[in-house]
């Protein structure tokens, strides 16, 4: 498959990692996006709880396709997978804030 008609291969697993490292970083474009991937399977297994996770966190800094996503992908999610889902993010989140003070 190639991307915008640029004649490059698509490389979902390449991408994922590199949206991975900006998510991880707090990103939230990259979040939106990883949530994307994760609820699509592209580039890793199709995993609703960790897609919910990733708009969850981008939703919570403010993006609009990050709520939109959690949204969406909550309707097709049991209330213990979204229950799941929430409880990573406040993980990640305190996570995340205790490294930023490092």
């Amino acid at each position: 498959m190639y991307d915008n008609g640029l004649g490059l291969p698509q490389d979902y697993a390449e991408a994922v990692r590199w949206f991975r490292k900006a998510a991880e970083q707090g990103n939230p474009a990259a979040q939106d996006a990883l949530g994307m991937r994760c609820g699509l399977g592209r580039g890793v297994p199709q995993d609703y709880v960790l897609a919910h996770m990733w708009a969850n966190l981008a939703a919570a800094r403010g993006t609009k396709r990050g709520s939109k996503l959690r949204d969406l992908v909550a309707k097709t999610m049991t209330p213990a997978d979204i229950s799941k889902a929430q409880r990573l993010a406040r993980e990640w989140m305190a996570a995340f804030e205790k490294r930023k003070k490092k």
